[in-house]
This record gives structure tokens, C-alpha cells and sequence, in this order.
């Protein structure tokens, strides 16, 4: 039986440890027949364990979304492995402490500055250095939560989020012509190494399983990640600028 995915060649960013969303993209992804390659930043070495975890073994190359040089040898580098790319899942984000649970009023511009750059012009800048390797197109999948309403203690980075997602409708309408789809998977809270540096997080995730209408396991990355698997394949053609909520159903509902 042919997978999903066959034949597919994908640049999966944002492996952190087996329990990161991106790790369990890849991994399904490759269930389905693709050929992955993962990017690290900072602990390589970690991330080159955790790829040997894989049910094929990744190559890894170093990826900085803040680094101009990183960003223009990175078709380079990627071509060392895979002769092309038919996908690309963002799964990046970072804010300093002062932009997540502390007071909202209090973070200074430099750390919000960050905050955008790293978590939403990235998805830019990742995109436009993939370019060169998708002549006839392809999909970007970038990894949002919903940022429609303000969270408790998530702050500036719920800003990011949503220029994340403003972001995401302006590429979609400049690489449509290019046949290059951008879209998002909004995902409810899930465990992971990131979700846990987020002051409040357990008392979230705890109140999503109980709202969910499909209820949510909020140790089980497999759904957001098999949405982020279809969004890559040939299976929505038509679909751009568009964000697809894996929560269980919560967005859905009022308070």
C-alpha cells in the first residue's frame, strides 16, 4: 500500500527530544513513505541522538532562523542529502523569560523583538531559503496555537503567534502563483520539552481535557501530527492561508 507521503522529500524543523511535535511529523512522515531531513539549533549532538530514534535515521544539519548565513547556505545543505524539497514543517519558537508569565506590561521591546523574529518572521525567513529547492512547488506547515483570544501567561508570545498567523495569509498569497501552499496547524496544549517552560501550562492542559468535546491527551502528539502530515501531501491541493485547529474541538466552544 503507497503512503501518504511517498516519495516525498521534507525539511522537518524544531526536534528538540522524542516527544516534540516535530519528532513524531517526521517520524509519521517517514511511516508514509517520506524522506526526511531535520535541522538543529544549539545541542545538535542531542538532536542527532534523537534522530538515530527515527525508523530511519535523519540526517541533521544546524539551523539558526536569526543567522543570515544559515538562512543563504541553507538550500546548500539540504541539497547534500535530498535533491529537493516537496515540504517544510516550521515548528520554531522562542520568547525570553520576560515575554511568558511575567507581567504583559512590564517585557521590553527587545524581548518581544525577539519574540516575533524567532516565532514568526522565521516563518519567512525559512520559507524564502527553501524556495530554491521547490521549483514546482510545495507546502509549508507552520505549528500555531490559537491566537484569536489572550491565555493566561502566554503573553507576548500569543502576539507572535498571531503575527504567525498573519504571516502565513501574506506567503500564501505571494508563493500561491509559485504553487508553494502556507498553512497552520493550530494544536491543543501537548508535553512537550517548550510546553513545559510555559509558566501556567499544567493548569491548561488539565482544563483542556476536561472541554474537549473529542477529548484531548495531552501526552499524545500523534493527532497534530498527522494533521501536519496531510497538510504536507498532494491530499489539499487547494488549501493556503488556512489554519486547521487539532484541539479536541475547543476552539469551537465559548466559555
Amino acid at each position: 500500500m503507497t503512503g501518504l507521503l511517498e516519495g516525498k522529500r521534507l525539511l522537518i524543523t524544531g526536534v528538540i527530544t522524542d516527544a516534540s511535535i516535530a519528532f513524531h511529523v517526521a517520524k509519521v512522515a517517514q511511516e508514509q513513505g517520506a524522506q526526511v531531513v531535520l535541522t538543529g539549533f544549539g545541542r545538535l549532538r542531542l538532536v542527532e541522538t534523537i534522530a538515530k530514534r527515527l525508523p530511519e535515521p535523519a540526517p541533521v544539519i544546524e539551523l539558526d532562523v536569526t543567522n543570515d548565513e544559515h538562512l543563504d547556505t541553507l538550500a546548500t545543505r539540504v541539497a547534500e542529502h535530498v535533491d529537493g524539497l516537496d515540504g517544510v514543517l516550521h515548528s520554531i519558537a522562542y520568547g525570553p523569560p520576560s515575554t511568558l508569565g511575567e507581567d504583559f506590561l512590564a517585557a521590553p521591546w527587545q524581548d518581544v523583538a525577539t519574540a516575533v523574529q524567532v516565532s514568526a518572521y522565521s516563518l519567512k525567513s525559512l520559507t524564502t531559503a527553501c524556495l530554491p529547492l521547490m521549483p514546482h512547488g510545495g507546502s509549508v506547515v507552520g505549528m500555531d496555537f490559537d491566537a484569536r483570544v489572550a491565555w493566561p501567561a502566554y503573553n507576548w508570545m500569543g502576539v507572535a503567534k498571531a503575527a504567525l498567523e498573519s504571516t502565513t495569509r501574506y506567503l500564501a498569497r505571494d508563493l500561491g502563483p509559485r504553487g508553494v501552499r502556507v498553512n497552520l496547524v493550530a494544536a491543543g496544549p501537548v508535553r512537550t520539552m517548550a510546553a513545559k517552560s510555559i509558566p501556567g501550562f499544567s493548569e491548561l492542559d488539565s482544563a483542556w481535557e476536561k472541554r474537549a468535546p473529542l477529548g484531548w491527551d495531552v501526552t499524545d502528539p500523534t493527532p497534530v501530527a498527522k494533521a501536519c502530515c496531510a497538510l504536507l501531501s498532494d491530499w489539499f491541493p487547494a488549501t493556503t492561508g488556512s489554519m486547521v485547529w487539532v484541539d479536541g474541538g475547543v476552539h469551537a466552544l465559548g466559555m
